[in-house]
């Protein structure tokens, strides 16, 4: 079974979905029906029951797919490492990026790139759901997010930066005609949250009550920016974010209003404790030496 078959067959597996896998591997979802199919036949077994609406593994597939990933992980390991050495890399550090404001950031990243060129620096935009999880489970080395962090397991560095927030609403909204407003306003509208938060760091984001005890209604979860954002746009809920995001998000359809009464959102750097590292260790001294930056 050639490589790219296996990664096809793994994605495949995963999202039970082939426009979704074929849009994730950048193929057709042409390739990816060839491909499975001929993994198939190759077994002699179906790998998948396939309906007009869903997308089921088979027991076959199941099998496979346990079989698979350890294996396909440490192939493209090796091979990950192997291309590092040949261009002179000597190790690689993963930062898992909560916010937005990727450009202001770029003097961290680029103080790190120029003192240390012999390691490889990889910035991730992370999606809200379950972020501690992809830190957990070793998709990223360093997660930059909001504070606090009050988990036992993990060790809060340096922080990037401390940004005051806006409400998102739509152009049509109640609210859009005003110069700013105040939480106790946030109890009169609908907002979104993202599932898998702990409750301490969320009411962080998105306090549960006013300062007058009424309580701030969240509607169904939101898994990524781009559905948060059309929600907003389209008037179904209101949002608030940290104000970075006027800077990169420009919408004629949504208006940005300072909040006068929440607490800014301070960004830090944090990490497993047990997996801190040189590579760590340098990007936290980069940023202490750097500073805070503050909007």
């Amino acid at each position: 079974m050639e490589l790219r078959d296996i990664e096809i067959f793994l994605v495949v597996a995963e999202e039970l979905h082939f426009g979704r896998s074929a849009e994730r591997l950048l193929v057709s979802q042409a390739r990816v029906s060839q491909a499975i199919r001929k993994q198939e036949r190759r077994i002699g077994a179906p790998l998948f029951v396939r309906t007009s609406r869903t997308v089921r593994l088979t027991n076959v597939g199941r099998q496979l797919r346990d079989d698979l990933q350890p294996v396909y992980a440490g192939l493209h390991e090796s091979l990950e490492r192997a291309r590092m050495t040949a261009s002179g890399v000597t190790g690689r550090l993963r930062v898992g990026m909560m916010p937005f404001n990727i450009v202001d950031m770029h003097r961290y990243w680029r103080a790190f790139r120029s003192r240390f060129p012999q390691w490889e620096l990889e910035i991730r935009q992370l999606s809200y759901v379950d972020p501690f999880g992809r830190l957990r489970d070793d998709d990223v080395d360093v997660l930059v997010t909001w504070l606090p962090v009050e988990e036992p397991d993990l060790t809060v560095g340096p922080v990037l930066c401390t940004d005051p927030r806006v409400l998102a609403v739509a152009a049509d909204h109640d609210l859009a005609g005003r110069t700013s407003v105040h939480l106790e306003m946030f109890a009169d509208f609908r907002h979104a949250v993202a599932p898998d938060m702990p409750e301490y760091w969320e009411g962080t984001y998105l306090p549960f009550r006013t300062p007058q005890g009424r309580s701030i209604e969240r509607g169904r979860p939101v898994t990524n920016a781009e559905e948060l954002i059309n929600r907003v746009g389209m008037g179904e809920i209101v949002h608030n974010f940290p104000s970075h995001v006027t800077r990169h998000w420009g919408m004629p359809h949504v208006r940005w209003l300072p909040i006068t009464d929440l607490a800014p959102l301070s960004f830090a750097l944090i990490w497993r404790t047990e997996a801190e590292s040189e590579l760590i260790a340098a990007l936290a001294d980069t940023v202490r030496e750097l500073g805070t930056l503050r909007f």
